[in-house]
């Protein structure tokens, strides 16, 4: 893994991963998660940009990614913030002030000779 071609980095087989499936994979020194959903490959940073925690195992709907730790939830097509927590009133208000949402960074995704090939 990690051979750049074209200004490319391959990350390893499409087939590797199943419609609806989600990995954690280490590409030139960045945690990486990888989404298939349905023919569709999507890549962005593993770790949430609220509070660090490891999207690779939080849950997938459609291309809506929800983070484990806070239920921070991101669009994979475009990294966008759909929900930054599912904290109550008063500590979301604290929270926003101390931690400013983010969108999720994403990284476009073709497939070559069956092989999964991000820009980073």
């Amino acid at each position: 893994m990690g051979a750049v071609m074209e200004n490319l980095v391959d990350a390893g087989k499409a087939d590797s991963l199943k419609p609806g499936e989600m990995t954690r994979m280490s590409v030139q020194g960045r945690e990486i998660l990888i989404v298939r959903v349905g023919e569709e490959y999507f890549a962005a940073d593993n770790r949430c940009p609220h509070a660090g925690g490891d999207l690779s195992h939080g849950r997938l709907e459609g291309t809506i990614v929800t983070c484990p730790r806070h239920k921070s939830q991101f669009d994979l097509r475009d990294g966008r913030v759909i929900r930054w927590t599912v904290w109550p009133g008063v500590v979301v208000a604290v929270d926003q002030f101390r931690s400013r949402r983010r969108n999720l960074k994403v990284y476009p995704v073709t497939i070559q000779n069956g092989r999964i090939m991000l820009k980073l």
